[in-house]
């Protein structure tokens, strides 16, 4: 598609070009935005020195531009000034502003008045925190994107179905991983909680699930939860044991196999020469780091020849830690 040669689309057509635009990517900006052809050269150099002036950086302009034209169309006092202005009220930093529309500039072609308001006052009902819903919607601003009626509201009823209560406990779930709000019912969280009821979660475990480790709901079955199953059966475990692992820590089935789990438990069975049972008593075992707290304790118990439960040795801080087992004057 070509840009209209009018004296006005030509003007824009150099605006562009002085920019660093090439002509495909003008004429891909005009097919996405109609009104481009329309707008004064002096309305997008003002919109765009707003946009500099606010903290994105002029280097990354382009591809916020590209990837949102309908900016340098809109009124500079009408819409954009005024959703900055209410996003930095809401309890931010003017830089997480930027950091926000570099990531998702539609985020201020919306409306605050039909879009952001209706927004704050639908999570605000949840019992999100006041100083949560600036955080929420800087780190998924996509959310401003989405309906209430047909998808935030379906995400609601779902967590709900969970046993989650609508005064408090959904608010506290949307607020630790806005993220959530991005993913299908039917296609995802349903079937990812289908999939951990299968493998032995209660109703009270999957409500844990949901309130502390949320992103574990966000993950693929076939392509994560089933894989890592598998492999925690390779690796010796039972059904209960592997329910009992899920329950007490449920990214057991979400982390890397290769760089996460597999090293764990070589380091287990092989250098700590420990059976996997221990591992189904302490599930917290995978959330520890293996350079800087297993291999570090198991050395310095070894020197000592110390031996403990994995409980033991690992729930504690490092001083406290030194402090249990004598360890002080060795480690100094």
């Amino acid at each position: 598609m070509e840009v209209a040669s009018s004296q006005n689309g030509s003007s824009i057509m150099w605006f562009f070009r002085d920019k660093g635009f090439d002509d495909k990517s003008i004429n891909e900006m005009f097919r996405k935005c109609k009104r481009l052809q329309g707008v004064q050269k002096e309305t997008a150099s003002e919109n765009w020195a707003y946009l500099k002036s606010i903290g994105i950086q002029e280097r990354k302009l382009p591809s916020v531009v590209s990837r949102c034209p309908k900016i340098l169309t809109l009124g500079l006092n009408e819409k954009l000034v005024p959703m900055v202005e209410c996003l930095a009220t809401l309890g931010t930093k003017r830089h997480e502003v930027a950091y926000a529309i570099a990531r998702f500039p539609h985020i201020i072609s919306h409306s605050v008045e039909e879009k952001l308001c209706p927004l704050l006052a639908f999570f605000q009902a949840l019992g999100v925190p006041e100083k949560q819903l600036g955080k929420m919607i800087l780190l998924n601003p996509r959310l401003i994107s989405y309906s209430i009626e047909s998808k935030l509201t379906e995400i609601v009823d779902f967590l709900a179905s969970l046993g989650l209560t609508r005064e408090g406990m959904i608010g506290k779930v949307l607020s630790k991983y806005p993220f959530i709000m991005g993913y299908s019912v039917d296609k995802r969280l349903r079937p990812t909680s289908e999939f951990l009821k299968s493998v032995g979660l209660s109703g009270t475990d999957l409500q844990t699930v949901a309130m502390n480790f949320p992103e574990v709901l966000c993950r693929d079955v076939s392509k994560i939860l089933r894989p890592n199953f598998a492999y925690l059966e390779r690796c010796g475990f039972g059904d209960r044991q592997i329910a009992a692992l899920v329950a007490g820590y449920p990214p057991v089935l979400i982390k890397s196999i290769k760089n996460s789990l597999e090293p764990r438990i070589r380091f287990l069975v092989e250098v700590m020469g420990r059976q996997i049972e221990e591992v189904a008593n302490y599930p917290d075992f995978f959330r520890h780091g293996l350079k800087k707290r297993l291999e570090l304790r198991h050395r310095l118990l070894k020197e000592k020849d110390v031996t403990c439960s994995l409980s033991e040795m690992l729930d504690c801080n490092h001083k406290k830690f030194l402090l249990k087992f004598g360890l002080f004057k060795g480690f100094a």
